[in-house]
């Protein structure tokens, strides 16, 4: 059946800021495009968004306006819905049912209400018949949603960690080559537009958290789990750790990580030392990247754009165009009553190697003091490195580990800050690769 014979694919867009004036540039600027490679005419029938008198850069007199945007999903001439709004809850959440229940499509590049709400996103849409598609909501124009739920659905997938945060990577990528501190270079990403206002979301690792626990869901066959996934932002990262990483053939990364084990599922979000040698190490500036293994295909990386107008909604049209095709399959990779609740592994539990810096006091029968506690801690030495006095007193001893559970690391680290010869709190970086 030719394009011009089936009926038209009707849009409705809520929320016209960066990326939703991006959906409208694309959809006009390859309208013809689309078409062939929908197989139907595609057309943005209606709109919504808070402040209707704002200069966009686009013509939005062509579409019908609606204030509130759930009444985009009750519009006759509206077939699906783009839900650009943010956050998990509130008009978007509302929105997102609103949407499934009357069996309409719903696409969203939210990576908050996809992490929060999924399954129950994923089951209104089974039951309604519905599509849900969500490629812009992790790592910007990377099709790694997309990768995970069609290209690698013939390999079990042991484990993925990425960086999935521009704001944090651009900022770890300039205090690396201009050795400045954290609070410099984040101001001046506010001013430069890299980071918000309030950067808290970026720099405390919950959009990464959001991203990791989508990732993880696609990956595993769960449902998507905030509640057992530790996060660590890059707030403590400091100029000295990125110096000895460097030394010691590392590079910082704030990392989201996901694997499975016969024990069930590890997810996490922390800053971590990645080998130079890496794929990850070599991603710098505000570029994500991904790496997953699968048992067939290996190791497979994928990188690129991580946000901004064009890269995201670039994934937004992939997946109107999907819909367009009738290219559909479970929300969640998987039917919603196929999943699998696998027990989530304890952070105390996580097996790896560790780098921990300590400030001290430059007298005799410290590093003594310091090995007595790694002994009784259970806790085996790497490498070690010791350097001459700190500008403000006091020496760095930094060190590495062998592979040992993090309760017993957690222990030290508290036994160090104890010690009257430690003269602040001991930092603490995961090694992953």
């Amino acid at each position: 059946m030719s394009s011009s014979s089936k009926e038209p694919l009707k849009v409705g867009i809520a929320g016209l800021g960066t990326v939703g004036v991006g959906v409208i540039k694309i959809m006009e600027t390859h309208n013809a495009m689309l078409t062939a490679r929908g197989g139907r005419t595609i057309e943005i029938s209606a709109v919504s968004a808070r402040d209707r008198g704002r200069e966009r850069g686009v013509d939005l007199a062509p579409y019908a306006w609606c204030d509130n945007p759930v009444e985009l999903a009750s519009r006759d001439d509206v077939d699906l819905i783009i839900e650009l709004i943010g956050g998990s809850d509130g008009p978007a959440y509302a929105l997102a049912k609103e949407t499934l229940s009357r069996g309409k499509s719903f696409v969203t590049a939210n990576k908050a209400l996809i992490a929060c709400h999924g399954k129950e996103l994923a089951g209104l849409a089974e039951a309604s018949g519905a599509s849900l598609r969500y490629e812009a909501a992790v790592a910007g124009g990377i099709p790694v949603i997309k990768a995970l739920a069609e290209g690698l659905v013939g390999n079990d997938v042991s484990g993925l960690y990425g960086i999935l945060n521009g704001t944090c990577n651009y900022i770890l990528t300039r205090m690396e080559r201009e050795g400045l501190d954290f609070a410099e270079v984040l101001e001046d990403a506010q001013r430069l537009g890299y980071a918000e206002a309030d950067p808290t979301f970026d720099i405390d690792g919950i959009d990464t958290a959001h991203k990791t626990a989508i990732l993880a869901a696609l990956a595993f066959g769960t449902a998507p789990d905030m509640d057992n996934l530790p996060t660590e932002g890059i707030r403590n990262i400091a100029p000295v750790d990125i110096d000895y990483a460097k030394e010691l053939g590392y590079r910082i990364k704030l990392l989201g990580v996901a694997r499975r084990t016969d024990d069930g599922i590890e997810t996490r979000v922390h800053p971590a030392m990645v080998s130079l040698s890496a794929p990850l190490a070599k991603v710098m500036d505000a570029i994500n990247a991904v790496v997953i293994n699968g048992d067939f295909v290996g190791q497979t990386v994928y990188e690129g754009a991580g946000a901004g107008e064009g890269p995201t909604a670039s994934s937004v049209v992939a997946d109107i165009i999907d819909i367009a095709r009738g290219n559909t399959y479970a929300p969640l990779g998987i039917p919603v009553s196929d999943l699998q609740e696998l027990p989530a592994i304890p952070a105390e539990k996580h097996l790896g190697t560790y780098y921990i810096r300590l400030r001290v006091e430059d007298r005799p029968g410290v590093m003594a003091d310091i090995t007595s506690v790694l002994a009784e801690k259970n806790v085996s030495i790497k490498s070690m490195l010791q350097r001459g006095k700190c500008d403000d007193g006091g020496v760095y001893i930094v060190l590495t580990t062998h592979e040992t559970v993090e309760a017993c690391i957690a222990k030290t680290l508290n036994h160090f800050t104890n010690l009257e010869c430690v003269l602040e709190t001991p930092t603490m970086l995961r090694i992953e690769a």
